[in-house]
């Protein structure tokens, strides 16, 4: 059974809140009762326990973050009303049959008014088919696989770019600065997103000259990677490319330092964008590669709550005490584009909300936001950065370029 977390406005009683939302339940009038209370619901299934539980928080951050600024402001103008956010969370304990429950969990028992997809691409994809069964516009914040949109459904929209965008730029630049790397290693864990952007990754190299002389998955939960480890390691090869989660990662490259592993050039994904990866792994982070979609020095002035991603990033500082991430700054988004949504379509009326996603062409704190046919958004331009000194360091795209690529042993 899931747990249910819910962010409700202060200025409704306890007391109050719970006799609406238990009469509401009971008459199956729960989108109604919260309408008529002024209160616009939306579900977040996260994997609150479990392993994916880190990033879980990020999502729940970012989410709670964006409604507590649209509540300053007195909530979403819906016509000529403004209602507030309130943001019902269940755990799906970082199982992904159990995400697609909770995920029809919310939309038939809840009556939420719109959803955010689970974490990752491989629950996104499959509690989609509860968006498209009940005619729900949902909210994709950590889907990038083009797995997940590629099944003609209408209700599933993405604030991730394709993995290959992670990818390209990435080989285009060791390929232009370390002309001496022809050896590339593959370890990918084996779920929808790792798996899918370490085969783009193959790809890459492959297609600029690169021989991939070794590619192996490892199970999810894997704790013990000394074994493929060890066999990358005969290979001696010049680019190390892991895949997985922040809790894999950080387990990876403390198993490659047990093993003295070294190549000039080392990239994962997708841990190294967040400050507890740098935190775990100490030392052993510097020189890491890797790619995302959004970093905090980006250029960009929006039409939505946030404006820039500096005045996100001092938000989240006050609220957090922390430096955003892409995680965050995704999952804050994500309601961003559902609020202007709302506010365009002057209603709740879910196919209106949606139809206003589908034409949404505009530039926000997170970058200029236009979906493709698929759903998902085709108009980013991902940051690739490297861990120098402790510290992210932008060295793609040119326009928040923060410095240069540096090779590790040669």
């Amino acid at each position: 059974m899931s747990l249910r977390f819910s962010r409700r406005p202060a200025s409704r009683s306890l007391l109050a809140s719970l006799c609406i939302w238990a009469g509401a339940a009971a008459l199956g009038l729960g989108s109604f009762a919260a309408s008529a209370q002024g209160v616009i619901r939306f579900g977040a299934p996260l994997p609150i326990t479990g392993p994916l539980a880190p990033e879980a928080l990020k999502q729940q951050q970012g989410y709670d973050l964006w409604a507590e600024q649209v509540n300053k402001a007195g909530g979403i103008k819906v016509g000529a009303k403004k209602m507030k956010v309130e943001i019902v969370y269940t755990d799906y304990q970082s199982n992904t049959p159990r995400a697609v429950q909770t995920a029809e969990k919310l939309v038939t028992q809840d009556k939420v008014d719109f959803l955010f997809s689970p974490f990752g691409s491989g629950a996104a994809k499959a509690a989609s088919t509860v968006s498209e069964k009940y005619g729900m516009p949902t909210i994709a914040a950590t889907a990038s696989s083009s797995q997940v949109y590629d099944q003609g459904y209408k209700y599933l929209f993405g604030t991730f770019t394709p993995n290959d965008t992670l990818t390209t730029p990435l080989a285009d630049i060791v390929k232009l600065k370390a002309a001496g790397v022809r050896k590339v290693a593959i370890l990918a864990r084996n779920d929808l997103f790792p798996l899918a952007i370490a085969q783009e990754m193959e790809k890459a190299a492959k297609e600029r000259g690169m021989e991939v002389v070794f590619f192996e998955k490892y199970a999810i939960n894997t704790l013990d990677h000394s074994a493929a480890l060890s066999q990358i390691k005969s290979k001696a090869p010049h680019w190390i490319f892991a895949t997985g989660y922040i809790n894999d990662l950080v387990l990876i490259k403390k198993q490659m330092a047990d093993q003295k592993m070294e190549a000039p050039v080392v990239t994962m994904i997708a841990g190294p964008a967040y400050q507890e990866f740098i935190d775990a792994a100490g030392k052993g982070a510097e020189n890491i590669t890797s790619a995302a979609w959004w970093h905090p020095s980006a250029r960009y002035k929006g039409v939505d709550i946030f404006g820039t991603p500096a005045n996100y990033a001092k938000l989240f500082r006050e609220k957090y005490k922390s430096e955003p991430d892409y995680a965050q700054a995704s999952a804050s988004v994500s309601g961003v584009l559902f609020q202007i949504a709302i506010e365009k379509a002057g209603s709740l009326d879910k196919v209106k909300v949606r139809d206003e996603l589908a034409r949404m062409n505009l530039q926000t704190f997170w970058g200029p936001v236009k979906f493709g046919p698929t759903g998902q958004i085709t108009s980013l331009e991902p940051p690739v950065f490297q861990i120098q000194n402790g510290k992210t360091v932008v060295v793609f795209p040119a326009a928040i370029k923060q410095g240069e690529l540096k090779l590790g042993v040669k």
